[in-house]
């Protein structure tokens, strides 16, 4: 529903910010990662998703898309709630999650609170692979190109791991004057 929002920050604390957007105030939820990024700022930007239970909404924010899309890739592994998802990322990086996953390191996620043997080891299951962090990626960001970024936008949206739908564009080769259909075909190619 809210892809980010962008304001003033009337209120900080290291799992709960309000953001005032124009006169409206937004209480999120956030990690430590987040609050070590913004703890300085006045005004910010966070990327937020949106949990609709049957008794609340919640709303929670990130500094990065990429905790963002980490914490979703969490929220569907069974056993894993929103909560739990936000102690994970307010314990470990998600460089650090994307290293002990990989290295299938269930003692780092088992350090985390709440999480046991039996689920540490569901996320090294579901989440080997899947998590590619931008800061890993060898290759050289995609050029300041419309069709391009419009490409990889609606890669992300079918689902598409960002790291995953930059990598497939790049390896479709010289694509300067494709249109955005068609990079998005080659690139699907490419997977």
């Amino acid at each position: 529903m809210f892809a980010y929002l962008e304001g003033v920050l009337s209120f900080k604390s290291a799992s709960l910010v309000y953001l005032d957007v124009h006169g409206v105030g937004y209480e999120l939820n956030i990690t430590l990662q987040t609050y070590d990024r913004i703890q300085s700022l006045d005004r910010c930007r966070l990327y937020t998703h949106l949990q609709v239970r049957e008794d609340a909404w919640v709303l929670f924010g990130f500094a990065e898309e990429e905790e963002r899309s980490t914490f979703r890739q969490l929220l569907n592994i069974n056993g894993v709630g929103a909560v739990t998802a936000r102690i994970i990322l307010s314990s470990l990086s998600p460089d650090e999650l994307e290293r002990a996953i990989n290295s299938e390191d269930s003692r780092t996620l088992e350090k985390v609170k709440g999480i046991g043997a039996k689920t540490a080891q569901r996320i090294i299951l579901e989440l080997k692979g899947k998590l590619i962090r931008k800061s890993n990626s060898a290759s050289q960001p995609l050029k300041h190109n419309t069709a391009q970024e419009d490409a990889l936008i609606a890669l992300v949206n079918l689902g598409i791991n960002r790291g995953m739908a930059e990598s497939a564009i790049k390896k479709s080769g010289d694509i300067s004057g494709f249109t955005v259909e068609e990079i998005i075909k080659q690139a699907l190619r490419a997977l």
